[in-house]
């Protein structure tokens, strides 16, 4: 094997990525730029200062004891990433390396596949061992460092010129089409793996800061209230029917009296950023993990007002929000007593009529965080009874199926969504001689289904299609319910309202009635 130096090395190995690696960069850039005499420059001069970019990354971090660590790692991970951008057009920034450590084994299970291990072999394990062979040329300290910076002036000099001679297209390129920027691999997961850890080492072991100290029920309320607040996962608002979709969806709750919201909006596109948004203050504007993770949320001030409050999982966690709270996981069937291929949403519903008999007193508010219709492995959120769509969508390689297989897949599992919520409405209503009871049901974000390249979700949200981000919102109330004081008769004027996750904080407090300095009424949407 012929023998290289570190500098060497680097140089090839920047351009293999590049070459390589970045099917869904190039496959993005032609799309704004389509290939032809005119921008045939311009794609060659965007992939030579690529390979600048790379070469300046690897020579700050490769060097003598560290070469072959940091390019075996880089190869391993660019040949995963590489494998989700090309086959879901997704990105690799903050949120979603977020979501990826927030993942458990079995939804990691769910994305493996022939062709994910053939992109591991090919352009992680193959590449990754010809480096580990390699007989690494070593020059002295004084050259290498020569060296190093012949590569580090010949990066910055080539960049430099290419963007000079270009300026137009180039300002045109950084500031029309900031997210091609996002597809490029690995440049763009290295800077987003630097700013993730970043934020958590600045986070440091902070104490949870209290808020709504004042939190409180008060004595003239006299009515217990059963409240059952259901996270769905994954679900969009235009596949549900009661919103419009042409193909009937949700059948079991339209024969209920419930209010559908078409106009809903999440906080994120991924389940890591969304779910404690919507339970925080914060508001998505305002929004950072750090501060959420450091300040109580809706259901601490809950509990501390003496709510009886309990958290039901059967998705990968409640990503840090019940930590404070009774919290159970119902995804192995030691707990939960409905599981086929795996444990379903239903088996949440198994335990709560002897928990809410368990609580003779005091409020009860209780979320069920389903599995729902969480991907790409759609025909496993769903018995097969509920098999109503067909042809299905069988594999979890989503470009292997036709658009519409995929998306018979995914409306069988909101069909089983809706079978769910039904189940949940008459748990209530079992209840609703003793209670003011409630359901209150919304997706954490929604999802793509192919269109324009695009699959499952996680896009930085300002340019995710509206299909990642517009979320069903469902609520049923029971008889006892004061519909004049809640204004529930009201309601139905504010269906296509805009609402959001940032209304649900507020509009939780509102149901329980909690009375608190910090509470929005504006910001309610019962009782705004």
């Amino acid at each position: 094997m012929k023998r290289l130096t570190i500098s060497q090395l680097i140089i090839l190995t920047s351009t293999l990525f590049i070459l390589f690696y970045n099917l869904a960069f190039f496959d993005n850039l032609t799309d704004v730029y389509p290939l032809g005499i005119k921008n045939l420059f311009h794609i060659l001069s965007i992939s030579i200062v690529c390979i600048c970019v790379v070469n300046l990354i690897l020579s700050l971090t490769c060097y003598r004891h560290t070469v072959k660590p940091v390019l075996i790692f880089l190869l391993l991970v660019s040949s995963m990433t590489s494998y989700f951008m090309d086959t879901y057009n997704v990105v690799i920034d903050s949120s979603m390396i977020d979501n990826i450590l927030a993942t458990d084994t079995a939804e990691s299970i769910d994305l493996i596949n022939i062709r994910l291990i053939l992109y591991v072999i090919i352009l992680g394990i193959i590449p990754s061992a010809l480096v580990y062979r390699l007989n690494i040329i070593q020059l002295s300290p004084k050259n290498e460092l020569i060296s190093k910076f012949k590569i580090i002036a010949l990066s910055i000099s080539v960049s430099f010129i290419l963007i000079s001679s270009s300026s137009a297209f180039y300002t045109s390129f950084f500031r029309e089409h900031k997210p091609l920027r996002y597809y490029s691999n690995p440049s763009y997961y290295i800077y987003s793996l630097a700013n993730y850890f970043n934020d958590r080492s600045d986070a440091g072991n902070q104490e949870i800061k209290p808020i709504a100290e004042d939190a409180k029920i008060p004595e003239s309320d006299i009515e217990r209230e059963l409240v059952i607040l259901v996270v769905g996962e994954t679900a969009r608002a235009d596949h549900f029917s009661l919103n419009g979709y042409p193909r009937e969806t949700n059948p079991e709750l339209r024969a209920h009296d419930v209010f559908s919201f078409s106009n809903v909006w999440a906080c994120g596109t991924s389940t890591a950023t969304s779910v404690p948004c919507m339970f925080s203050i914060q508001g998505r504007a305002d929004y950072s993990k750090e501060e959420s993770n450091s300040t109580e949320n809706v259901l601490d001030i809950l509990n501390r007002s003496g709510v009886n409050v309990k958290w039901i999982d059967n998705n990968s966690s409640s990503k840090g929000v019940a930590l404070r709270i009774p919290h159970e996981s119902y995804r192995k069937s030691d707990k939960n007593p409905v599981c086929d291929i795996e444990c379903r949403d239903e088996g949440m519903l198994s335990d709560l009529q002897e928990y809410i008999d368990s609580h003779p007193q005091g409020d009860i508010f209780i979320v069920l965080h389903q599995m729902g219709n969480h991907g790409p492995a759609y025909y496993k959120r769903y018995p097969k009874e509920f098999e109503t769509f067909r042809p299905t969508c069988k594999t979890n390689h989503l470009d292997d199926c036709s658009d519409e297989e995929i998306a018979n897949a995914y409306d069988n599992a909101i069909l089983y969504t809706d079978y769910f919520l039904s189940k949940t409405i008459a748990l209530l209503k079992t209840n609703d001689d003793e209670f003011e009871a409630a359901l209150f049901y919304i997706s954490d974000h929604g999802e793509s289904l192919g269109e324009k390249g695009h699959y499952l979700h996680g896009l930085p949200y300002f340019f995710a299609p509206d299909s990642q981000k517009r979320v069903p919102m469902v609520m049923w109330f029971g008889k006892n319910f004061d519909r004049e004081e809640a204004d529930l008769d009201n309601l139905s004027t504010k269906l296509d309202q805009k609402f959001s996750h940032d209304n649900i904080f507020h509009t939780i407090l509102g149901l329980m009635e909690i009375t608190t300095s910090v509470y929005r009424q504006e910001m309610d949407i019962i009782d705004r």
